[in-house]
């Protein structure tokens, strides 16, 4: 269960009032010049994998951490909760994070596979302040498991929630103009839910049950 909601929290990155705006310029980043749907589809996989990578990595080091901190798992599952609970009253908006601020967006041109892979890459870390809430909730999470395996896997699932949708809308964009439209007008409803959803997380962790509430809902 905790897959599906390290999945749900990589959508709600991609719909971020930062991030999916800037969908339509990446798009066409990835057409490249030629601006042939096939470049398109290759070019945001690559770039997809590019930030996976990275994503990944952060797993392993807070997988690391995690297991390090076994013996003292009590106080690592208090930790990340209230963490996380700082998370979502940012994005409730009631305390303010800077550093989860999106930050200007320089202009990248992608020519070819290479290009949009190390677009990714970039990505991925000019991504942090943007996203920074739901990806933090992630490793909060990969930290609480304990284990390396486990913490990139997380991450895996949280990289593919962002992944698919971005190549899903490169391929099509022109038919989702009006679910992101919709999507832009209700930003303020759409952020109180993910505040909300986040800080639920967070109390579960802090109490160590967020496994056994999940798995009796289903």
């Amino acid at each position: 269960m905790e897959y599906l909601i390290t999945f749900l929290e990589g959508v709600i990155s991609f719909i971020s009032p930062c991030m999916l705006p800037m969908i339509p310029i990446y798009i066409s980043y990835f057409a490249g010049d030629a601006g042939k749907k096939n470049n398109t589809l290759i070019n945001s996989i690559a770039f997809v994998i590019g930030f996976t990578i990275i994503f990944c990595l952060m797993g392993v080091f807070a997988g690391t951490l995690g297991g390090l901190l076994r013996d003292y798992q009590n106080i690592v599952n208090i930790v990340c909760g209230i963490i996380v609970i700082l998370f979502g009253l940012n994005y409730l908006e009631f305390i303010n994070i800077k550093l989860f601020k999106s930050r200007n967006k320089k202009q990248t041109s992608v020519n070819g596979i290479f290009s949009a892979f190390l677009f990714g890459v970039i990505f991925s870390i000019n991504l942090t302040p943007c996203v920074g809430a739901f990806l933090g909730s992630a490793l909060m999470m990969a930290s609480v498991s304990g284990t390396v395996a486990k913490g990139v896997l997380l991450l895996l699932v949280y990289s593919l929630g962002l992944g698919i949708p971005i190549v899903l809308s490169a391929v099509l964009i022109k038919k989702l103009n009006s679910v992101f439209n919709f999507i832009k007008k209700n930003y303020k409803v759409i952020n109180s839910i993910a505040g909300v959803f986040l800080i639920v997380i967070g109390v579960l962790m802090m109490f160590g049950i967020m496994n056994s509430v999940l798995y009796s809902l289903i």
